[in-house]
Order: C-alpha cells, then structure tokens, then sequence
C-alpha cells in the first residue's frame, strides 16, 4: 500500500471516529489540495453545521462532503425543494446537477442569498434533498467567456476529476530528500518589463511562477521557456499564477506543449481573464501574420488543469510547500503569493504586479504575512524620480482634457489595457458625466474591453468594497450607464464615429502595439483637434513609448499589408496617476510597513536603472539584503 493510500485509509479511520455513530464515511479522496468524504448521511452532516469546520480544523485541510450517488433525490424532485428554499430575490437561472459527485451547480443573480447567513440556506438545502450545492454567480454583463468557460469545465467533469486526483496524490505523497534548501531562479522580467517567469525550487519541489511574454519585443517572446525548461517542463510540479496579463500569462500554454500535465494555481477571475487574453494573443498572432507559439488547445488545456484559489486560503500546493494568495490591488483577482515551505523552514512572497493604495477599482494591496524570509518584488516605477501624479490631481487633468478636446468639437482616444485601466477609465468617466464635470457623450469601448468588464462584473467581491456594494446592494452598477458603448461593427462602426459628434473612445491595445487602436489611429490621428490619452504604462520599444515621447510619424499597415505612414497630428497628452503598478512611495512603503520586514528584497520587473534605483534604496532606507538580479540567475536560500 502507498504512503498516500496509508493516509487515506488513516483518514477514514480517523473522521469516523470523530463521528456521530449514525453518520457513516463510505470513502475519502484527495482531490487537488481539498480532502473529499462521500457519505450515505448528507443530511445529517448538513444537519450539524459545526461538524466540517471541526474536522477541517483537527485535519488541518479542506475538507468538502459530497453524498453517495445512489443515496440522492431524483433531480426533478430535488429541483422543487431547492427553489422552495431559496428566497426568489436571489435570481436563480439555472440548475445543474452531477450525479457523479452528487453536486448541484445553482446560478444566481445574488449568491449571497443562496448561501445565507453563514451558510445555513446551503446546508438547508443538503437537508432537504441530500445534493451538495455550489453556487456561481449569473454575469450582469453576459459575458461569453464566462459561459464558455463554465461549459468547458462541466463537459471535462470526467477528465478533471482525474486530474485532480493525481494532483491530490502528488501533494500528499511521501518526501524524498533529507536536504534542506530553497532556490530561486530567475527566467524574466529582471532589468525588464514582460517575460515574468521565476522558478521556486526546493529538494522536493519544482514550482514556476508566472509564464509571460515581452510586449513589444522583436526577438522570439519564449525563448526563456525553451531555454530554461524545454523538455523539463513535465519535471515542474506546479505553476502558479500571479495575475492575468500577457507578460506574466501568455506563455502557460506553451508549457503543456512541452509536456506539462500539472496544476496551474490562480484566483477564480484570474483563470477567466487568461482564457480570454490567451485566445486574443493567438488571434493577433495570425492576423499579423505571426506563427502563434501554441493552439488554441492548450488554452483549454491550461484552463482544464486550474484549481482557483481564493484569498487568504492556506493551500498545500506540494509535500513542502503551502500557497496562500493575497489581493495585489493592480487588476482583477491578482495576487501577492506567499509560499510557506517546509515546517517552518523558510518563506517567501512573490509580489507579482502590486498596487499599494486603494484605486476606485481596488482595494490596496495586502502585505500582512506572519513570516517573509525573502520577497520578490517588482520596480516598474521604482526609478528615483518615478512618482506618480494623486489620483485626484489625475483625474481633474483628465477631465480638463476631455472637456478642452470636447470644446474643439473633437474626439478623446485612450490606449487602455482590456483588463484593469479600461474600468478605472469607465468608473472616473462615469462619475464625471454623472456629476456634470464633463458633457455626456457616448463612450465607446473597443476591443475586449467589454468582455472584460464582464467578467469583472462577475466577480464583485474582488473589487474595492464600495463597488462592490453598490453592484450588490444598490443596483447601481455603474458598468451599465447608457452612454457606454460596444463597438461592435468593426470598421465601418468605427468610421461612423469618426465621421461623429465628439466622444471618447476607449481601445486595446494599451501600449499601441496592435488590435483596434491603430484603426483609431488612422482614422483620427491626423486631426489636431483630436486628443490621445496615456494613461498606463508604454514599455520600452512599443509605438505607443515613441508617441509618447514625440514620434509623430507613425507606421500602419495598409490593406493588403502594404505599409504606409501617419502624419500624426493629433494632441498627446499623458495622465499619471492611473497606472495599476505602485509608484516610487507606493512600492517603498509596502516594504517600510511589512512587519516583519523580509530579509532579503530581488528588485524585478522594471527596467534597468528602476531595478538598481529600488534595490539601492531599500538597502539604505531599510537594512535590508537587496539585489538587481539578471535573467537566468539563481540564488539559494537556506
């Protein structure tokens, strides 16, 4: 018998001797990082609401219980009881039951009212019918992402709880090594912006974090996959995801080309949002007539083999290490991760992409750990002189900048990351028009724009608290203002616009490097009574850094992929202010207020002088251990 087959049957032996004599455990599972127990007594269990929470906390895992398939009421009839108890405000649209797992999936407009005051409707609904109930949200904004992706997952129910078996068995098994030690190893994104990718090591473990590609780079974006883990990536035991941008998540498909065939942890959102910008990167690929790096099916592969996480849940992702995501404040379901490895042995966080205040967006990144030994940290602003302009001061310029271009009788277009800058944009612009600081006029939104925000309305508990009540309690989702438009008739939609009344348009991509900004472009760029609006951040080599510091002649390709050039003769203006990253202050004091402080600091994802800047910085200011490090470096811990 194998360790992990000792274990279970340890475990079986052990809950039910923790058990009422009249609740039997027919079976125990590992499932990914959760501890499943089948019972023929749902309803007794559901009964007495302390009784997983109890054996949770004496276990020291997630424990879900799930009923014998053949102990369960007829769906049809089980169909009527659950609505009989759930209060018809919630808005349930859908019911889906899985006889497999004796799950039933409810889709509601509020959730919160299909789980009830510390779950109890949920477990009145196992005492009713005997199913265990899982409650997704119904998107306010149809979003197809969403849909499909839930799609996807219900047809692979079969695959995925085989995936999710040998994943709960590779966590639990037994250790190998006597040794002691943690490396990092650096793949990207050091004296660099884009390529995030790091691999977290130890005797036992081999975790990469982060897969990305570089925005506007001209050499192979994945060379740091092939070289640093080409055929080893089936050695890799797990991939953690710190957000959904392309320069941290492009490249996770590619490694199960490679051979990868593990978990890819991330929040929930995260998980859609990669979906949704994976399948975009693909598509920009062919049209630009580039060889993409993987299919379209191992997007859904990567998707597939997702175990979302939600913040501040301690997870044990590997025998040694334990996962626990924290908010990041910089775009929807990001994450700080914290890796606890060993008993005690060593610690560290990986701050992804961070932003430390609150955002009308965001809650501000959470840097509240017991223990950090050691903390990656990025330095996109963390140059000297890399101070951001006060939100406040931000958007009273944006708004002088709209109402100055609106007099001109002209149009505003604003480069916008789909995911992040777009809804900041949509929220300050929507309270603008609804405060009468600026006219009312159509805002258009172009590119995945709209289906990003979607999803974001999907997912309100990842956003700042106030939005999220407003979207909960008030019906006041200010996603939903009539002036907000979704451009979706391609070119003659978007020369009817510009043949227009003045409005503003808002479109991917956010650093001018393709997709529908560059139609905006030459529809538009060359009225100078037209404005362009930075309002994030232009990496180095991308068009959108050249305009940005005075390009005027701009390189488009005509039809037929002919290439002509623009005579750029609209305004430029840049915005501080709105970047979803720390600034200089901001990313100084998420070091200056952890407590305890981290031993050691590697300053990454920013440029060269940014790196050095940050890491000189945090050394003087705070005693601390910094480094600057290069790609494919590695450092030992321990």
């Amino acid at each position: 018998m194998s360790k992990v087959e000792q274990q279970l049957e340890d475990l079986k032996a052990t809950i039910t001797s923790e058990l009422p004599s009249d609740i039997s455990v027919s079976d125990v599972k590992y499932e990914g990082p959760e501890l499943v127990v089948y019972t023929r007594d749902p309803k007794k269990f559901a009964q007495n609401g302390d009784l997983i929470r109890k054996l949770a906390s004496q276990l020291r895992k997630r424990i879900t219980v799930r009923p014998d398939p053949d102990v369960l009421s007829r769906p049809d009839r089980a169909r009527k009881d659950i609505l009989e108890v759930i209060p018809d405000e919630a808005g349930v649209t859908d019911l889906d039951f899985h006889v497999d797992t004796g799950e039933v999936v409810i889709e509601a407009e509020k959730p919160g009212m299909v789980i009830g005051k510390h779950g109890s409707t949920l477990r009145q609904i196992t005492q009713e019918v005997g199913w265990t109930p899982e409650v997704v949200r119904t998107p306010p904004i149809e979003s197809s992402t969403v849909s499909n992706v839930r799609n996807f997952l219900k047809q692979e129910r079969e695959d995925r709880r085989d995936i999710l078996e040998k994943v709960g068995r590779q966590i639990h098994r037994e250790e190998m090594s006597n040794e002691e030690w943690v490396r990092i190893t650096t793949l990207g994104c050091c004296r660099e912006v884009g390529r995030a990718s790091f691999i977290l090591a130890t005797p036992e473990t081999r975790i990469l974090i982060d897969c990305g590609d570089k925005p506007g780079s001209e050499d192979v974006p994945y060379l740091q996959v092939e070289e640093a883990l080409g055929a080893g990536a089936s050695t890799i035991d797990a991939v953690v995801l710190t957000h959904a941008h392309l320069d941290h998540s492009a490249l996770v498909p590619l490694l199960f080309k490679y051979g990868y065939d593990g978990p890819i942890y991330t929040t929930e959102p995260s998980r859609d949002l990669m979906g949704l910008l994976q399948l975009d990167y693909l598509d920009v690929a062919a049209k630009e007539g580039r060889v993409p790096p993987y299919e379209s099916e191992m997007v859904r592969e990567a998707i597939k083999h997702t175990i979302p996480l939600e913040y501040g849940d301690v997870t044990d992702i590997a025998p040694d290490v334990k996962l626990t995501f924290h908010n990041a404040g910089h775009i929807l379901g990001s994450s700080v991760s914290h890796f606890h490895i060993g008993d005690g042995l060593y610690n560290v966080a990986f701050s992804g992409d961070i932003h430390y205040e609150d955002t009308r967006l965001f809650n501000g990144a959470v840097n509240d750990f017991p223990r950090v030994e050691t903390l990656v940290l990025e330095s996109t602003y963390g140059g000297r002189n890399d101070y951001q302009t006060d939100q406040a001061d931000s958007e009273e310029r944006l708004k002088e900048v709209i109402n100055e271009t609106y007099d001109k009788g002209g149009k505003v277009v604003i480069p916008a990351f789909a995911v992040g800058r777009s809804q900041e944009m949509m929220l300050v612009i929507e309270e603008a028009m609804r405060n009468g600081d600026i006219p009312t006029m159509p805002v258009h939104l172009d590119g995945m724009i709209w289906e990003a925000t979607a999803i974001h309305t999907t997912y309100p508990e990842y956003l700042r608290d106030d939005l999220r009540d407003r979207i909960f309690h008030d019906d006041e989702n200010p996603f939903l203002a009539p002036q907000f438009n979704h451009i979706d008739g391609g070119e003659d939609e978007r020369q009817d616009v510009a043949d227009g009344d003045p409005a503003i348009i808002l479109s991917t991509s956010g650093m001018v490097t393709g997709g529908p900004i560059m139609s905006w472009l030459e529809h538009l760029g060359g009225d100078p009574d037209n404005t362009m609006v930075f309002v994030g951040y232009q990496a180095q080599g991308t068009l959108g850094r050249r305009i940005q510091t005075g390009w005027d002649e701009i390189p488009l390709n005509g039809r037929g992929n002919r290439s002509k050039t623009l005579s750029l003769k609209m305004d430029v203006e840049t915005v501080d202010g709105f970047s979803g990253h720390a600034d200089r202050a901001g990313l100084m004091n998420f070091v200056k207020t952890m407590n305890p402080r981290p031993e050691k600091v590697l300053c990454v994802h920013g440029d060269e002088s940014s790196t050095q800047d940050l890491s000189s910085s945090l050394y003087h200011e705070f005693n601390i251990r910094t480094f600057a490090p290069k790609n494919l470096e590695t450092f030992r811990f321990k």
